[in-house]
């Protein structure tokens, strides 16, 4: 077994001011070049890369030690800091070197199957084979060391605030709501399960209960679904709770913490109050409850403007209670040809639109997909309500709300990202409010929580729910960075007649809402405190504040798009004689 050498610096920690100092580093040889007289190594830890030298000066032994060296071995070096003659500005410790006068080598390596630098290019999958290796990436590293200093600071924050920290249960009950739980088999009472939480939302509610007063948790949390660039099976959450409280206490103590975030993390200040708009003016300005405010490209209404047109595609929407809208893209005319557009529209399609209306505004005149409907001063009339100028494309959607606002949506974020309009290093943040309580089912039409059933509604709102309450307004909140929602919360029911009578509406039977939530409506008989609180999606704020294209980027070992731990190759089959201690027994699907 080799010596160890007790390390003094980390590698990327080096600079000038230590030239002359003696140092001992510790990590793994990124590159090894031979030239002769001199041997130079690419040292690589956590931190960053140093360059080694050894020259024919040390002892023969050690210098033939040093050329034995191959990417991925494990070493330890002992040394002086020089000024190097050529600098290497692409290196943080480009302006040094360490020339080595000892070296031990703790273990060799194989041929990595992966390239360890942050330019690979490397299949997914293969990264996360071999995530381990994956991990020695200085990009990585610091990823993950930018995730601690995140959390870190939330827990610095919100312990100053008053909040305590408690740990909920993982192991509760099912209450599918929403997306599938993963199910966790009972061994002592058979044929009964446990469920992986999708979120600590009842037992967070128990703690105002209990007189916890401030609670806040950073929490694992599962969601069966299928998975994209933002989503993983198991996810984490900074998650909080509040008592006695409105929105406005909640959003303040919010903003304080993000305030704090974003000026030590990031070195931005950002202006508080945040700006809020209401659901309904996201959905009718951006066709998203998820605003990305750092461009323009707004939706206009064209109702009035269009009604009687004759253009049937249009006629037929607004007698069907639909919205005929559009957005303009500034100078929109000579980045998109008609075969571009054409794209737009397939991509379209998959949001529910039928197609777009395209009209091009040029010097002379305007053109049009639907010229042969409108008239040059129909498409001036048109062109007004956007303010168009000469060299503005104009696409319109016709259909039912839902359907315009999701296709204009992604319109306009798609053509901006096309435009290069999405810079990550612009940080919009603003709150959206006063959600509808209710949404309708697309497949049953029945009435569902938007948010979850223990959401508040407004108390202006609370006499309609008996007569009209699909228009009725949530007490919920959500924030949002760059068109991505960070995370979201509400003032929560306190009230068991209220609570009751929400779930009445949703439809739950007297027995389903004791079977599925009668612990917490028996809490709620002993006095609840009005409470209210707010969860973020801790992986996907670290991967928008360090601008990577996916959560992946900033977990050790994330899933696959299958769900599937390609390190440990889970999940797997288990021994029968584990199968039968349950009582279980696993059928072929047919």
């Amino acid at each position: 077994m080799s010596a160890l050498f007790k390390r003094t610096h980390m590698c990327g920690e080096l600079n000038l001011s230590d030239e002359g100092s003696q140092v001992v580093l510790n990590g793994w040889v990124a590159k090894q070049r031979n030239l002769g007289g001199l041997i130079f190594v690419d040292l690589r830890d956590k931190t960053g890369i140093v360059q080694v030298t050894f020259d024919d000066s040390i002892p023969q032994e050690l210098f033939e030690r040093a050329d034995s060296l191959r990417s991925e071995y494990v070493i330890g070096v002992k040394g002086t800091v020089r000024e190097r003659s050529s600098k290497n500005a692409n290196l943080s410790t480009g302006d040094i070197e360490v020339f080595a006068d000892d070296l031990v080598i703790y273990s060799k390596a194989d041929t990595p199957p992966i390239y360890i630098k942050d330019d690979d290019n490397v299949d997914d999958n293969l990264r996360l084979k071999y995530r381990y290796l994956d991990l020695r990436k200085v990009k990585m590293q610091r990823n993950l060391t930018f995730r601690h200093k995140v959390v870190k600071l939330a827990r610095d924050y919100f312990d100053n605030n008053g909040f305590t920290e408690v740990e909920t249960p993982m192991l509760i009950k099912s209450t599918p709501e929403g997306a599938r739980d993963y199910i966790v088999p009972s061994r002592v009472f058979p044929g009964s399960f446990y469920a992986l939480p999708q979120s600590p939302q009842l037992f967070k509610q128990l703690l105002m209960v209990g007189g916890t007063d401030r609670y806040m948790q950073v929490v694992k949390c599962f969601r069966d679904e299928d998975l994209r660039a933002d989503r993983q099976p198991e996810f984490t959450q900074i998650d909080l709770e509040m008592s006695f409280v409105d929105m406005d206490d909640v959003i303040t103590m919010q903003e304080g913490f993000l305030k704090k975030l974003f000026r030590e993390l990031m070195d931005i200040d950002i202006e508080t109050p945040l700006p809020r708009l209401t659901w309904q003016e996201a959905m009718e300005r951006y066709g998203s409850d998820k605003p990305d405010t750092r461009f323009g490209f707004e939706l206009k209404k064209l109702n009035d403007v269009v009604a009687g047109c004759g253009f049937k595609v249009f006629t037929d929407a607004l007698e069907k209670g639909g919205d005929v809208r559009g957005i303009c893209i500034d100078g929109g005319s000579a980045h998109f040809s008609r075969k571009d557009i054409d794209k737009l529209t397939e991509s379209a399609r998959s949001y529910g639109a039928k197609g777009l209306v395209w009209i091009r505004v040029n010097e002379d005149d305007i053109n049009s997909s639907v010229n042969k409907f409108f008239d040059q001063e129909q498409l001036k009339e048109i062109a007004a309500v956007f303010e168009a100028k000469a060299g503005d494309l104009i696409l319109i959607v016709s259909d039912r709300a839902k359907v315009v606002f999701d296709t204009l949506g992604f319109l306009r974020r798609e053509i901006a990202g096309r435009m290069g309009l999405l810079d990550d290093k612009e940080y919009k943040l603003l709150w959206v409010v006063d959600f509808p309580l209710f949404e309708k089912d697309d497949e049953t039409g029945e009435l569902k929580a938007m948010h979850h059933p223990f959401t508040s509604p407004k108390p202006e709102d609370i006499p309609m729910l008996d007569s009209a309450p699909e228009k009725v307004k949530a007490n919920a909140y959500d924030i949002v960075l760059n068109g991505v929602e960070l995370g979201g919360g509400s003032i929560r029911i306190h009230d068991r007649e209220l609570q009751s009578k929400m779930f009445d509406i949703l439809g739950l039977t007297k027995e389903e809402c004791e079977e599925k939530f009668g612990f917490l409506i028996e809490a709620f008989k002993y006095g609840a405190p009005p409470h209210g609180g707010l969860a973020y999606g801790l992986d996907r704020l670290v991967m928008l504040l360090l601008g990577e294209p996916s959560i992946r980027e900033v977990m050790a070992f994330p899933k696959n798009q299958n769900a599937q731990c390609l390190v440990s190759e889970a999940p797997a089959p288990v021994d029968k004689a584990q199968l039968d201690e349950l009582g279980i027994d696993i059928s072929e699907k047919e």
